[in-house]
């Protein structure tokens, strides 16, 4: 079992967010790899584990000199990363590698350097592009009708968590989108796909980020205060939004499930919850799967602003795929702020608005593809 023997030592950002023109995704990677060993005290050369997604390992390795004896290359969407983390805390327990590099860059905005990747998967070119069906956003929002058809989901509720990351975002410098907005502000918002408004969408932007894997007795010595990674789980259940099993309930019914289990603990424990918010939809599917309520009460768990700053549920701290940053895959992102609010690191920066107060336990989640394949993962301090 992995559990409590690996720890993250660092995490980073690359140095710009947002619109970056002038750079490519390697060097967004780049960046933020160099920022995470450098919290950890480390360099490219302890690094002995790679492990990213869009592109392969082997370019990337050969971008940042490193020359790993374990690597993945795991790749389902957004969910990637948090997949990578378990994955890391596995090898590590395993011996089979110490210090772990879990890397992401993308241009998703500016399109520096970045691979002409197919919009639609193999199976989507011959079963659903020819109907028109608009892919991603067509199929969140036909899983979004039907979850609002089927428990009553309303506009407003979705609102909510908008409003909310938006809130969250206000406080975050590196947001792309700071300025508050309101439910009513999110409603007038012009539609994308129905039910779905561009306010219910998340950004496109650019952005690198990393996380540094090893050891717990290693990261004890190492320079910024370790967290643990307690649980972890990962599933997919489809790739094409025609062949998901249940509209209204995804693969994270799975991986959360698994990870609470591994950890040893109940939704109910979490003091800080970093769930990806490629729509507001997603979010609220998601709370559902995971146990934070029940299967169509999503909306009332998060009416009220209840997952915003001065809520009793604090969600997506750092403003979320929806204001802070979203450059096409954005898991990785979950794991940085759920770090540094266990960690405290806004606490001592004198950013107390912004810091979730006694913050021991966290919860990380990923979704990948359209709603395809979830990571989770408990960490704690």
């Amino acid at each position: 079992m992995t559990v409590g023997k690996a720890a993250i030592a660092g995490v980073g950002e690359s140095d710009e967010l947002g619109v970056v023109p002038h750079k490519t995704a390697l060097q967004l990677h780049a960046e933020a790899s160099r920022n995470a060993l450098a919290e950890a005290g480390l360099t490219k050369d302890d690094v002995d584990a790679l492990f990213t997604a869009g592109l392969t390992t082997s370019e990337l390795g050969e971008y940042l000199g490193i020359a790993p004896r374990y690597t993945d290359g795991t790749h389902v969407g957004g969910a990637s990363f948090v997949i990578h983390l378990g994955h890391a805390a596995a090898a590590i327990a395993a011996g089979l590698c110490s210090v772990a590099l879990i890397s992401h860059g993308q241009s998703g905005r500016s399109r520096v350097g970045a691979p002409m990747l197919p919009l639609y998967g193999v199976n989507q070119q011959q079963f659903e592009a020819p109907f028109g069906l608009p892919t991603p956003t067509g199929a969140y929002a036909m899983a979004c009708a039907r979850h609002m058809h089927q428990y009553g989901t309303t506009h407003a509720q979705l609102a909510e968590i908008a409003v909310a990351t938006r809130a969250w975002a206000a406080l975050n410098p590196k947001a792309l989108m700071r300025d508050r907005i309101t439910i009513e502000d999110v409603l007038n918002s012009r539609w994308i796909a129905w039910p779905l408004h561009l306010l219910d969408c998340c950004l496109v932007t650019d952005a690198g980020g990393a996380i540094v894997v090893t050891s717990v007795e290693r990261a004890r010595d190492m320079s910024a205060k370790p967290v643990t990674v307690l649980g972890h789980g990962e599933h997919h259940s489809h790739s094409m939004i025609s062949q998901m099993p249940d509209l209204t309930t995804g693969p994270g019914v799975v991986s959360g499930a698994r990870a609470f289990e591994m950890a040893g603990v109940r939704p109910e424990a979490i003091d800080v919850a970093e769930v990806y918010d490629s729509f507001t939809f997603t979010v609220l599917m998601s709370l559902e799967d995971l146990g934070f309520c029940a299967k169509g009460e999503g909306g009332a768990f998060v009416s009220g602003q209840r997952t915003a700053p001065g809520g009793s549920f604090p969600l997506n701290t750092q403003g979320g795929g929806l204001s802070y940053t979203h450059p096409g895959m954005f898991g990785v992102f979950t794991i940085v702020e759920a770090v540094r609010q266990l960690r405290g690191d806004y606490a001592r920066a004198g950013q107390s608005e912004r810091q979730v107060r006694d913050a021991r336990l966290a919860l990380v989640h990923g979704t990948g593809g359209v709603l395809s394949a979830t990571g989770t993962a408990v960490l704690g301090v």
